[in-house]
């Protein structure tokens, strides 16, 4: 079983600015989802575990690798993949995997070739091995970008924002290749999108400006949910007055109507009850303030 512990990890940049305060996590093996809005401190808090950047104060460790202090030790056994996956240019998809692995430590020519063919095979990119990455499509690059990050057979693997920008069909394909590396080592996704989280994640937390503000199970938040949350089809004015009496969780417009979600632990007057979604947990911690 592997565990990463974060202790009390803050960032505050030169000016002055907080992107992460006092963060305490513990994750183990599986898909831990990371869930937040954009600015939120996500890719903060993935820099900062990687080693890109050193946190203010508190500690990151690793199966007993201090990963502030010794990044290298930790590296060995983690994947990255970054928000953004820049490539070089005129460089096909084997050539690039080769030099990656080489970076990463595989000496041995062979064993570096079976790898790198076994990886190309898994993402379904054997077919375009000798193709430049950069003429790849938004999804194909995705699916390079996960191979890379499985070079050498890491432990810990983190993406960051993996399906943003993606079609539906992408998206699916991307997410059960994340579902099926995750049994043996650990998967933090970061991302904005509860979609991923919801189909992926046996565990979450949910991060605004710097804090973790909940952390759970999927099943957890939306137990928590049951019985409190209410909707009502409004008229633009009525949501207007609405919005100081009731804490509103959601609006939503469909086909010119407007319907609004508000959070409440008693049943509101004209309201009907709502069967909760992880998308309402989520608008509900990062919306109201009492819960």
């Amino acid at each position: 079983m592997n565990t990463l512990k974060i202790d009390n990890v803050s960032v505050v940049y030169s000016n002055g600015y907080k992107a992460l305060t006092a963060l305490n996590l513990e994750i183990n093996n599986g898909i831990f989802g990371l869930l937040g809005p954009n600015g939120a401190g996500k890719s903060s808090l993935m820099n900062t575990i990687v080693g890109l950047q050193r946190p203010t104060t508190g500690s990151i460790c690793f199966n007993g690798i201090d990963v502030v202090e010794n990044p290298r030790d930790f590296q060995k056994h983690l994947g990255f993949l970054p928000q953004y996956f820049g490539v070089y240019p005129r460089v096909s998809a084997y050539n690039l995997m080769d030099h990656l692995a080489r970076l990463k430590g595989l000496a041995d020519r062979k064993q570096r070739h079976e790898q790198i063919l076994s990886l190309l095979d898994r993402v379904n990119l054997t077919e375009v091995k000798n193709k430049e990455v950069h003429t790849f499509s938004g999804g194909m690059k995705q699916r390079f970008g996960v191979a890379q990050a499985l070079l050498g057979a890491p432990q810990i693997v983190i993406v960051d924002e993996p399906t943003a920008g993606l079609d539906p069909e992408e998206r699916n394909r991307f997410n059960m290749m994340l579902s099926e590396i995750s049994n043996d080592i650990i998967v933090i996704l970061s991302t904005h999108l509860v979609e991923d989280v919801k189909n992926l994640c046996s565990q979450m937390a949910i991060i605004k400006k710097g804090n973790i503000i909940a952390m759970g199970s999927p099943k957890d938040f939306l137990n928590h949910l049951k019985g409190k949350l209410w909707s009502k089809v409004v008229s633009r004015e009525e949501l207007l007055q609405m919005e100081a009496r009731h804490q509103i969780v959601s609006t939503q417009l469909s086909e010119r109507v407007i319907k609004v979600t508000v959070f409440a632990k008693n049943h509101p007057n004209d309201f009907t009850p709502m069967e909760p979604g992880l998308e309402h947990a989520y608008f509900t911690h990062l919306n109201t303030a009492a819960l």
